[in-house]
Formats: structure tokens, C-alpha cells, sequence
């Protein structure tokens, strides 16, 4: 192990991610009591020019006036882009009427390191000014081909930085990849034409102690293809994945969180390893098959994960 490490940003539960627009307040109540670990309220893509500040108003009143932290959840506000008009005025009136009860800034189409550190000045001014007592965390979108060329210099942006996520949409229009699908399969590639972009972008989290979430899949009607992309994500290491629509939230929990036979089998590791190292030895097997400290450094992701579940469940 490297002398220099980087510890974990945050730890939050944050397998599934339910995007709901600010323009729609009805379905606020909803994504209260649905069963996502993360709602996100939404400001940019899924608003209408002529609705932003309508928008941010209902996302004030709903931050206010909704318990989320009482339903266990994480909240966050995806703000618009630095290239718009609309961005600044969506961190300050947002945090400043309700920047009590905002857990993150989600930051789309972030670019460059100095996109994060934008938005981080302008949090730590308005902290200051109103007197808020928590530090409201950044999450940030890489979509860009000009993200993704720098996305490891955007994971060590910013103190605050506690995850980045997969745009696949607007990242597959900046490749000018030829298809018009939200997260689906090109049957014309051999594979997950998405496969390089999502490990780069994981490498990056991973390295710099941040969380790895995995985008939208746009075709709601197509369960089986929503299950398939959760598992390639969740088999490279992501640990969430968006659901545009209810229907995507149970989806999303099943296939991010580990099996009853995984944490099994993952407790059993580290009790095998416990009982070599009390004779010992630095090493043990399990059903014919060698497990050392690497065996446990695994089984300990899958426990933590499983704990962490649990935790929230009870």
C-alpha cells in the first residue's frame, strides 16, 4: 500500500437516486416516502427555461417544509450549469433560505477542476454569512468528453467533493456517439461501449476516496435492461445508480446491495482469517480456495455495505 492514501470523502447509503424535477412539487411527497436512499430536486435539465425560479422556489419550500432527514435520506439539489445564467442564483437563494436542510450540491457537466471550485467559494461565503453549522458536501456530474479527460483532477478538487456520476446521456452526445438511447446497449458494439468511461471514472472516485454512481437508464418500461446495466456497474464497483421513475427505485436497491449469500460467505472470510491469524498464520482456505489479507480487504467492502443497509432498514 502506498505511503499516500486518501480516506473516504463521505460515507452515505446511496444505491439508488431518485431525480425528481423542481418544477413538479406533487411528486415531492412521493419521493419522501419511496424507498431511494438519495432524492435529488432538480433545477436543471428536467426544468424549463421559464420555470427555473418557480422551480427554485418549490425546491426552498420543500427543503423547509419536508423531513428528510427523518426519512433517512440524502438530499441534494442539482444545480444548472456554470455555463447558464441560472447557476448562481441557484446556490444563493436555495442555501441561503434552506441550506439547513441540503445534505449536497450536485454540479452537472463539471469540466474542469475550477467548475467545483466555483461552486465551492460560493458555498463557503454563504455558510459563513448565515451562520449554517454543516458543511453541505459537492457531488459532481462528468457527461463531457472534456470531464472525463480531467476527471481526476476534478476527484481532488475540492474538500467538500464526496462523489462523482455517470451522465451517459449528454456524455454519449459529447462523444457524438451514434445512438439515441439513455444508458442502453448499442447492439452494433461488441459490449458496454461504456465500459472504458465508467471504469476511468470509478479508478478516479476510488483513488481520491470518493463515491461511484452510475447514471440514468432512460427506458423505464425495460426492467430487465435496467437490472443488466445495474449489475455491470455494480460488479466494476459502483455503489448507486439514478431511477428517473419510481418503478426504477426497488431496482436499483436489489442490484446495489449484496446478496444474502454474499455477505455470508463474506463474514466467513473474515472469521476464517481471524481464527489463522489467532494460530498464527497469515493465511486460511474456505471450500478448497486460498484467501490472505487481500481476501479480507474484499470481504470487508461487502460487510460495510451490508451494515450500512441494515442501519438504515432499522
Amino acid at each position: 500500500m502506498s505511503f499516500t492514501q486518501f480516506p473516504l470523502a463521505k460515507a452515505r447509503l446511496q444505491r439508488s437516486e431518485l431525480a425528481v424535477p423542481g418544477s413538479n412539487p406533487r411528486m415531492f411527497e412521493k419521493a419522501l416516502q419511496s424507498a431511494a436512499d438519495y432524492v435529488f430536486l432538480d433545477c436543471e435539465d428536467a426544468v424549463a427555461p421559464d420555470d427555473k425560479a418557480q422551480a427554485r422556489r418549490n425546491i426552498v419550500e420543500a427543503l423547509n417544509g419536508l423531513d428528510w432527514r427523518g426519512s433517512r435520506k440524502t438530499v441534494s439539489v442539482r444545480i444548472n450549469g456554470l455555463d447558464t445564467h441560472y447557476m448562481y442564483r441557484d446556490v444563493v437563494d436555495i442555501v441561503e433560505q434552506a441550506g439547513a436542510n441540503l445534505d449536497t450540491i450536485l454540479i452537472p457537466k463539471v469540466g474542469v477542476p475550477a467548475d467545483v471550485y466555483v461552486v465551492d467559494c460560493l458555498l463557503t461565503q454563504i455558510e459563513a454569512a448565515c451562520g449554517l453549522t454543516h458543511r453541505i458536501g459537492i457531488e459532481c456530474l462528468i457527461e463531457t468528453t472534456l470531464g472525463m479527460a480531467n476527471v481526476e483532477a476534478i476527484a481532488q478538487a475540492s474538500p467538500r467533493l464526496e462523489a462523482l456520476h455517470f451522465g451517459v446521456a449528454d456524455y454519449a452526445a459529447s462523444c457524438r456517439a451514434r445512438t439515441v438511447s439513455i444508458g442502453g446497449l448499442n447492439p452494433d458494439y461488441p459490449g458496454d461501449q461504456w465500459h472504458a468511461s465508467l471504469q476511468r471514472m470509478l479508478v478516479a472516485c476510488r483513488a481520491y476516496g470518493l463515491r461511484a454512481i452510475d447514471g440514468p437508464f432512460g427506458d423505464f418500461n425495460d426492467p430487465a435492461s435496467f437490472i443488466a446495466a445495474a449489475k455491470r456497474a455494480a460488479a466494476l464497483g459502483f455503489e448507486g445508480k439514478w431511477a428517473i421513475h419510481p418503478s426504477q427505485i426497488e431496482l436499483a436497491n436489489a442490484e446495489m446491495s449484496p446478496t444474502t449469500d454474499e455477505v455470508a460467505r463474506a463474514r466467513r472470510i473474515l472469521e476464517a482469517l481471524a481464527e489463522a491469524a489467532r494460530e498464527g498464520k497469515g493465511a486460511a482456505q474456505i471450500d478448497g480456495r486460498m484467501i490472505d489479507a487481500a481476501s479480507a480487504r474484499m470481504a470487508e467492502n461487502v460487510v460495510r455495505q451490508a451494515d450500512a443497509i441494515n442501519a438504515r432498514a432499522n
